[in-house]
């Protein structure tokens, strides 16, 4: 039971960094795409901040009970972009630009509880405080293990759609027909170890730096 409560209250806190995370990177990928000529997420009311639009539940569940987890990805046609190649790898990179500007967010408010060590326990707001200061701890490593993660250059994954868009065209045709593999190939470098080896030693040097650590 307490094992249960633990990850209950766990869990409390990190939903919410969770569910804005995912929410805010498929939101950026809809929002630049349709900056850049395709309307596609717009339409399908995909740009919404309402993190049930974007949720997948099998990825949701991935991301609470293991390091790795996904959203439904916003759709994108990338034809009706205005230059389909350069604007791919705009579109690409936003998801995990935006995750990493959330981190940065976050990992600056919690500055502001940088004094809060000395409030008076008898005060309403101490109960509120602690809580909140998880939760905000949890949204910049949960931010920034996304952002590193999408980086991975492996399509479907972001990294990979700007591999492809920086690749000449013919490399980048024979890159993209290994899409088909990508979520197999990653699972086996997952279960290899190979991504954590990857991922880890930046996510917790970027994680690091704006904790202040």
């Amino acid at each position: 039971m307490p094992d249960l409560t633990q990850f209950i209250l766990s869990l409390s806190v990190r939903l919410p960094a969770i569910l804005a995370a995912l929410t805010f990177h498929e939101y950026a990928h809809g929002w630049v795409a349709d900056k850049r000529g395709d309307p596609t997420a717009r339409l399908s009311g995909r740009l919404t901040f309402n993190p049930l639009a974007h949720l997948d539940p099998v990825g949701t569940l991935a991301l609470i009970f293991t390091p790795v987890g996904w959203a439904k990805p916003v759709p994108v046609n990338f034809d009706n972009l205005r230059k389909p190649r350069r604007d791919m790898i705009l579109v690409a990179a936003a998801g995990p630009c935006a995750n990493l500007i959330l981190a940065s967010v976050c990992a600056w408010s919690l500055r502001l509880f940088d004094g809060t060590a000395g409030v008076d326990e008898s005060t309403w707001l101490l109960p509120w405080l602690t809580p909140v200061h998880h939760m905000l701890h949890w949204s910049v490593l949960i931010n920034v293990a996304l952002a590193i993660f999408n980086l991975i250059p492996l399509l479907p994954l972001d990294g990979g759609r700007v591999m492809a868009g920086l690749l000449p065209p013919r490399q980048a045709a024979s890159y993209g027909r290994l899409e088909r593999y990508g979520f197999v190939i990653l699972l086996v470098l997952m279960f290899s170890g190979a991504v954590d080896r990857l991922i880890w030693p930046p996510i917790a040097l970027v994680a690091g730096l704006l904790l202040g650590a």
